[in-house]
Parts: C-alpha cells; structure tokens; sequence
C-alpha cells in the first residue's frame, strides 16, 4: 500500500509534509489519518526538527475527511464508530500542539475537514482563489473534531458566519475571518511561506515549544474532554438518519430529501 503523506527535510530543519492523494483531492482516509498522526509525533520529538511546513499536492489542499471512509461507520458497531472518530480528532490534537510552528501553505480549495486542517496550523497562507467552506451540515454531518480549532482560530462570532451554513467562501473572506494570515497570487506563495519560517530560525527552539503550549493555554480549552466530546458528536451523527442519506445523495448524484 502506498503511502498518502510525504515528508521532505532540508538541512536547516524545515521540514515539509505533504498530503500526497492529489487524486482524490487529498480527501482524509483512515490511512492518511494514522499516517499525520505518527508524522506529528515523530516530528514533534526530532530535535533537528525547526519548523513544520502543512502543504498539499495537486489542485486541491484537502476536501475534508474521504466520504467512503466515513460511509463505512454507517453499518459499524458504535464502539467502532467512536474509535474511528477518535483517530480523527487524536489527529487533529496531535498536530495541534506539535511542539514545532506549523506553517500551512494552502494552494487550493480546503473543504470541510480541510478547514480544520488550516486551523491547527499556527500560521496559514493560502493562493488567491482558493475556496473554503464547512460542508458537513450539507451532508448531514456537523463539523465535530475540528470544531475547537476552527473555533480557536476565527472565534466564536467569526465561526458562526460559516460553521452551519456550509457556504463557501473566498481566499479574501477566509483572511477576514482569521483562517488565512494572507492570500498571495499563486507565483508567490512559496516566498509567502518563506517568510513565514525565517523568523524561527532565528529563535531559541526550546523557547518556541515552550511559547506555543503557553500561549495554547491562554485560548480556548481543547483537553480531553472537550475532544472527548467532539468524538461522540460525530459518532452520534454517522449513527443517524440525515449522514447516510446526505452521503447517499452525494454518491448517487442526487438531491439530499432536506434540499429544495
């Protein structure tokens, strides 16, 4: 089996990880999930290890989490269900309070999940038009785990102009709502990137760890319970009537029964 990351390190201790299923718009399957949780572990204990560039191959950054994966809960045992949707949320946690500077390069649409992705980043750039959005209530689904990040990164008056709405958004949108520092044309996203790790550089590595967890404690709780939380929210909604059937339709090419 293929991996779905791939990890490139240069020899000042930048690393980059890329989601690499540029062919299915690198939509989060259960493998690609374990595959950036132990990343973020390996990554966070290396100390040559300076800084940690997120980005993605092909024309999308991620469409979310991959709508077979979460198919198959439907007809899972709940205590299934639950652990499946805590890898997902352990994923998130994990890259979350890597203690490296996450810097997300965002070169195409981030959907759903993908939006989480973007908000555990300590910083983002992303390319002019880009389009963002949280799709899950259009399927049924609620944005769960990557609710406190997502959260965390906009607030709570900022999140609700998109967190139930599933609309999309735009590049400029997205840097208005603080998922995005900045949107450059495309021709200037990696200087963009650059000048997001320089600085580290520069830093004590130590001293940087230990800002990030301190900081990460100022904002908005994200501990076990509220993760706890999160996991039996989306596990409630794989075990319900509207997922499957806004799967259903996204499958069949159809019109979901809430949808005029």
């Amino acid at each position: 089996m293929t991996g779905t990351i791939t990890i490139e390190r240069d020899a000042r201790g930048v690393v980059t990880l890329w989601l690499d299923r540029a062919d299915k718009h690198n939509a989060m399957s259960a493998q690609m999930i374990a595959e950036l949780h132990e990343a973020a572990l390996d990554l966070g204990a290396d100390d040559a290890v300076r800084v940690v560039v997120l980005g993605a191959r092909g024309r999308s950054f991620c469409a979310g989490g991959d709508l077979g994966w979460m198919r198959a809960q439907f007809e899972a045992e709940p205590e299934v269900r639950g652990r499946e949707a805590g890898k997902l949320a352990h994923m998130l946690q994990a890259l979350n309070t890597l203690p490296k500077p996450l810097i997300g390069r965002v070169q195409g649409n981030a959907f759903g999940g993908g939006v989480g992705m973007v908000s555990v980043c300590d910083v983002a750039v992303g390319v002019e038009g880009a389009l963002f959005a949280l799709t899950e209530t259009r399927l049924g689904l609620i944005p769960a785990t990557i609710g406190p990040y997502v959260a965390a990164r906009m607030g709570e008056a900022m999140a609700r102009r998109v967190f139930m709405s599933g609309r999309r958004f735009d590049a400029d949108e997205a840097v208005r709502l603080g998922l995005l520092a900045c949107a450059v044309p495309e021709a200037e996203l990696d200087a963009a990137v650059a000048a997001e790790v320089a600085p580290y550089l520069d830093c004590a590595p130590g001293a940087v760890a230990r800002a990030k967890a301190l900081l990460r404690g100022f904002g908005p709780r994200i501990d076990a319970e509220v993760i706890e939380t999160t996991i039996a929210a989306l596990a409630e909604c794989w075990a319900g009537e509207e997922a499957p059937e806004g799967i259903a339709a996204f499958f069949d090419k159809r019109t979901p029964r809430w949808r005029p």
